[in-house]
């Protein structure tokens, strides 16, 4: 697959003064790593959603700064939007180190159809989205796949140790981890207790019991002269 590239430029604006850049089309960054000073920088904001799109937190992407060649090897870990239309106004690169480890939060792709789902009054839990892994960061996966074709039958369910994943990643999570399971759908029914429940008629009968009361009170008070 081709590596991902995208252009940055040195970032001079700082602090409150980062919305003219936004109103200008492009989205300020930081760039920080394990022994580098942090950099702010900033990036053409159409740019910027195509990369975020296609890379997630775990594909490397080379910056280029001012054009130049690659400056060093990146991924996004931190993507903050803007909460009324979800376009993203800040962006943190990890600058990564390609002979040391890194962890990551690598999203799940349940592939496959579940035969109980032909079953009645089934659906499937879904416990876990995402998981956490370990690995050189040429190996991280753009995500893990979870092939459901297994789950036959109410309660069956598939953890953490029952995927294959490549022997250069070592999955952080607790083995005996819940992913997916089939679950059975209970209705509750709610029940109204024989001494609540309303007989027919009864409120008819109570309000005309209520006004003949109230006519009779009205007819047996004297007259003020």
């Amino acid at each position: 697959m081709k590596r991902l590239e995208l252009e940055v430029l040195k970032r001079e604006v700082k602090g409150k003064k980062v919305r003219f850049l936004r109103r200008g089309g492009l989205i300020p960054c930081n760039i920080y790593g394990h022994g580098i000073e942090s950099q702010p920088v900033q990036v053409e904001a159409r740019k910027l959603g195509q990369i975020i799109a296609r890379a997630g937190g775990t594909d490397l992407i080379a910056l280029k700064m001012g054009g130049a060649d690659a400056s060093g090897m990146v991924v996004i870990r931190e993507v903050q939007r803007n909460p009324m239309n979800g376009d993203p106004i800040h962006v943190d690169f990890y600058q990564v180190n390609m002979s040391e480890k890194l962890k990551a939060d690598v999203p799940l792709v349940f592939t496959g159809s579940a035969p109980a789902l032909k079953l009645k009054n089934v659906s499937l839990l879904h416990a876990m989205t995402a998981l956490q892994i370990e690995a050189l960061p040429d190996d991280l996966p753009h995500n893990i796949e979870v092939d459901i074709s297994s789950l036959a039958l109410p309660e069956q369910s598939i953890h953490v140790k029952d995927l294959t994943v490549s022997d250069k990643i070592t999955i952080l999570a607790d083995p005996d981890q819940m992913l997916i399971k089939v679950a059975e759908v209970r209705k509750v029914v709610e029940e109204v207790p024989a001494a609540e429940a309303p007989v027919e008629g009864e409120e008819a009968v109570a309000e005309a019991a209520e006004g003949e009361e109230a006519a009779a009170t009205t007819e047996e008070k004297p007259e003020k002269k």
